[in-house]
């Protein structure tokens, strides 16, 4: 008699996300300490989250002083989004990492 086959787990999307939508969302910047670095990055945040907080941004100097890191936290409300978000981030000439 031959034993009958286990049923299959259901697949896993290749879509899901561990982030659920909308949510606060940290992101961090690195570049050259220079003016208008700061406030390039929070109009970036703001196109993506019209009401970011810039009492939200934090800033940290590079050991040397010559870099900047901020971390902006931004409401985002889907993947593309969020994707969208880093490649403007990422592509922009002031940035030299977004994390």
């Amino acid at each position: 008699m031959p034993h009958p086959m286990p049923p299959s787990p259901p697949p896993i999307a290749q879509t899901e996300s561990l982030i659920e939508y909308p949510s606060r969302f940290p992101i961090k910047v690195m570049g050259a300490k220079v003016e208008g670095f700061v406030s390039a990055m929070t109009q970036i945040a703001r196109q993506f989250d019209p009401a970011f907080d810039d009492a939200s941004i934090e800033l940290r100097d590079s050991r040397a002083g010559n870099y900047l890191g901020i971390t902006l936290t931004v409401t985002v409300t889907s993947r593309e989004q969020l994707d969208e978000l880093y490649r403007t981030l990422s592509t922009h000439p002031m940035v030299k990492v977004a994390l």
